[in-house]
């Protein structure tokens, strides 16, 4: 399965009921091995793991072991690959990344709720494999357009600003949004963080980048203050 952000197979092994670690690996495993491309990179926290599949996997001639010390999604280029048990953070770093085909052993949903609905992975549960949200309750979500529109146009502004660079957001447009919160507190005061964090993902934002507005936001609503250069203190959009 794929979808615009991954335009590749992806896959996410969940593990079910009466199910074991192990299976979940050796599904992950199994349905790596039947797609085409290039060779095999596994990717675990740490260097030592548990598991005999993804260990005879790591052992395997030409199989690339890489973990998150010093991890960089570029590494997985043109590779198939197992992402093991990856937190919310390292799934935002799989953006953009030009890998063949890619399967996450998943050890808890929470983590990977957010990059599940993006990616729209295949579902490996134990006896069959699940086209994305089958069989899912469908959750309501915010909608993006209640919000105010001076607050769209300028989402929509950053969203522009983000797309022309490879690495997302730069200081100075962080520096004109934190200082626009501060400045004009009234269009701030009635967002909220699911309505920003709705219309960016609307707009198609990498995840890293949403979660730094969304950050802005959310301590703003605390009631703290940011360190805006002196260049943009004045700010306003």
């Amino acid at each position: 399965m794929s979808s615009d952000e991954y335009p590749f197979p992806v896959a996410v092994s969940q593990l079910g009921e009466n199910d074991s670690r192990e299976a979940q690996n050796a599904r992950a495993v199994d349905w790596l091995l039947q797609q085409p491309g290039g060779p095999v990179a596994v990717v675990t926290p740490q260097r030592q793991f548990e598991g005999e599949t993804l260990q005879r996997l790591v052992g395997s001639p030409g199989t690339v072991h890489l973990t998150w010390r010093g991890f960089s999604a570029e590494s997985l280029s043109r590779r198939r690959v197992v992402y093991a048990w990856p937190d919310r953070q390292h799934l935002n770093a799989l953006w953009g990344v030009h890998a063949d085909a890619i399967v996450v052993i998943e050890w808890g949903t929470a983590e990977t709720a957010t990059w599940v609905e993006d990616a729209q992975p295949l579902r490996l549960v134990p006896g069959q494999t699940l086209q994305p949200n089958a069989g899912a309750q469908a959750v309501p979500k915010p909608v993006g357009e209640l919000l105010r529109e001076d607050v769209i146009r300028i989402l929509e502004s950053v969203a522009q600003w983000a797309a022309g660079y490879d690495t997302g957001l730069k200081w100075n447009e962080e520096d004109k949004l934190k200082a626009d919160m501060m400045n004009r507190p009234e269009r701030w005061m009635s967002v909220t963080v699911e309505q920003v964090t709705s219309k960016c993902r609307e707009l198609k934002m990498r995840p890293n980048d949403i979660e730094t507005i969304v950050g802005f936001l959310e301590r703003r609503k605390q009631g703290r203050r940011f360190n805006v250069r002196s260049s943009y203190r004045d700010y306003q959009f």
